[in-house]
């Protein structure tokens, strides 16, 4: 009999400033497009950033 395991894996996304300040973070899983997390994560009003 064998065991089976699940193994959940996921991504820290991470936006820093000048002095090494966390400015904003997402935590996503690893099936979600880098691509599609920073622009919802810089276009946020109150980080006072847009692109």
């Amino acid at each position: 009999m064998g065991i089976i395991g699940w193994f959940y894996s996921f991504k820290l996304h991470l936006i820093i400033n000048d002095q090494i300040s966390i400015i904003s973070v997402k935590v996503t899983t690893t099936n979600v497009d880098d691509r599609k997390t920073m622009p919802d994560m810089v276009n946020d009003p109150s980080l006072g950033i847009t692109l």
